[in-house]
């Protein structure tokens, strides 16, 4: 592990690291933030959206005075492998940056888009050998990153107490951004889409039983709502099944990082309260 830069930010400390992961045979860069004291604390996963990096919502979020207080480590990783050798596509919703946190299966993606065994197994061991954690862990995200909160929290509860998000892609598999995707990294049986589809999961009953309460902001000026991210598809799926999913539509509020600041202490006051010990 390389640290490539570090801050002191709320009296904690946050680094800029690299590493090689396994899981995408690439170097991989992620920022993580410990906040003071001497822990151990519980982790707080971050992943972002389309065309991010590990830098934006570092810097824009404003996260780091609530996980200060709370006594949260978060962890935001880059959103795809990227390098010479990486497959790459010129439109920003697939390739690099656009990762849709899936392990992909088709060529020319499947050497190195592993990005759902990227943040469960390499990311989380790394976080755990090298920070004083607790070993009980959240995930949260926005839009592709939401996709990705939900779906890996719902695929492996075993890795995660607690689970929000920020303007979800709710159910991929009926949305433009989730259709090319899919058809790209995991090819053209649909069937195999849901596995991979929030929706889909919760009306599968992969939620029933593990998580109390799942948390989503959502902008009622967001652009993308109607046609990409789909809420209420979500909302249909937990009440047909009685899990509680609480979201919360802001009014006014759009689909960028301000939208984000403006809500994220609400988000890690909610997974500290579900990570205590």
């Amino acid at each position: 592990m390389e640290v490539l830069k570090t801050h002191a930010v709320h009296g904690g400390t946050l680094r800029y690291l690299k590493h090689d992961s396994a899981a995408t045979g690439t170097p991989m860069i992620l920022s993580v933030f410990v906040p003071p004291g001497e822990g151990p604390f519980p982790v707080l996963v971050w992943l972002s959206g389309l065309t991010c990096t590990e830098d934006n919502f570092t810097t824009k979020a404003g996260a780091y005075r609530a996980a200060a207080e709370h006594g949260v480590i978060i962890v935001a990783p880059d959103t795809s492998p990227r390098g010479e050798g990486v497959a790459d596509d010129p439109a920003y919703d697939l390739g690099q940056g656009a990762g849709f946190y899936v392990d992909a299966t088709q060529g020319p993606w499947a050497p190195h888009f592993r990005m759902e065994t990227y943040v469960t197994q390499d990311l989380i061991a790394l976080v755990d050998a090298e920070f004083p954690t607790t070993g009980r862990r959240g995930i949260s995200g926005h839009s592709m990153g939401g996709h990705g909160a939900l779906t890996l929290a719902l695929r492996h509860p075993d890795l995660f107490a607690s689970v929000s998000a920020f303007a979800p892609i709710c159910s991929p598999t009926r949305c433009a951004w989730g259709e090319k995707a899919f058809t790209a990294y995991l090819g053209p049986d649909r069937a195999g889409w849901e596995t991979h589809d929030a929706a889909r999961l919760i009306e599968a009953g992969a939620a029933r039983g593990r998580f109390d309460d799942v948390l989503i902001d959502q902008g009622d000026a967001d652009s993308f709502l109607v046609d990409q991210l789909k809420p209420e598809l979500l909302q249909a799926a937990a009440d047909a099944t009685g899990q509680t999913v609480t979201i919360r539509m802001q009014p006014g509020y759009d689909h960028s990082y301000f939208f984000m600041a403006s809500f994220i202490a609400d988000h890690v006051a909610f997974h500290a309260e579900r990570l205590k010990a």
